[in-house]
């Protein structure tokens, strides 16, 4: 359960970031918030894919 929570503050934090870049920064600064954002964006998919492909547990509801 954590760990998809972990997953949903990641995407928040990497379309805040992607947003801030985009309308408040520019140059070089923009381009590595924008890496930022899309490593995070990333690293969420790849949890929410584990969370997905994994399925239920066994032990839901003990």
């Amino acid at each position: 359960m954590y760990i998809s929570f972990g997953g949903i503050i990641l995407m928040f934090v990497s379309a805040g970031t992607a947003f801030l870049a985009r309308t408040k920064l520019s140059g070089f600064l923009a381009r590595i918030v924008l890496a930022f954002s899309f490593i995070c964006m990333v690293v969420a998919g790849l949890i929410v894919a584990y969370i997905v492909i994994g399925g239920p547990t066994s032990n839901f509801m003990r």
